[in-house]
């Protein structure tokens, strides 16, 4: 492992550790409201959460060093040319690293779906990120609707999305019958990480 990978593993979970030391850590649960953010975004500009209300929203977080992050970003990227015009929007939160380090590894990867900056961790502290990588799934009312903790693939990222983008957004924000037929799965491929 090069040094540069474990130093800034080490970096960005001491981050969240000290930021965790002063309370609980929350727990966010499927059916619940997600906790709204705004951040900046890699290049130029800001995106809040409560902008894309409406649409279906996977909120990845991730960094470099991850060893899955690389080919795992690369995959999703047919997957959301495929679904973005049926309401699929992705942002890729990066966990507390410097942006030129973000910027180079978006531009070895090659994806479109935004990038976003969480330089001080404290979107992942809200979401109560442990460990990374970690994918929440928020349906068009701003509900999370489940997780895939660790390593996914297209194929299970793509069996969380598509029954939320057949499911409109309820006019008077919530639809019981309608989200009670809806998937709160949590995906971890790998279990013994937890």
């Amino acid at each position: 492992m090069k040094p540069r990978i474990v130093f800034g593993s080490v970096l960005v979970m001491l981050i969240m550790l000290i930021g965790g030391c002063g309370g609980d850590h929350p727990r966010l649960v499927s059916g619940e409201p997600a906790p709204g953010f705004e951040l900046q975004r890699l290049g130029q500009g800001r995106v809040a959460l409560d902008e894309l209300s409406g649409s279906v929203v996977a909120v990845r977080f991730w960094a470099d060093w991850c060893p899955f992050c690389r080919r795992e970003m690369r995959e999703l990227e047919p997957v959301y040319q495929r679904l973005r015009d049926q309401g699929l929007e992705i942002l890729a939160v990066n966990v507390g690293q410097d942006p030129e380090n973000v910027r180079r590894f978006v531009e070895r990867v090659g994806y479109s779906y935004p990038t976003l900056l969480d330089s001080d961790s404290a979107v992942a502290r809200r979401f109560g990120v442990i460990a990374i990588p970690v994918t929440y799934f928020i349906d068009r009312d701003g509900i999370v609707r489940g997780k895939i903790i660790g390593e996914s693939d297209a194929d299970t990222f793509e069996r969380m999305a598509v029954p939320l983008l057949r499911s409109p957004a309820s006019p008077d924000g919530a639809d019981a019958a309608a989200l009670a037929k809806l998937p709160t799965p949590v995906t971890d491929p790998d279990p013994e990480r937890r």
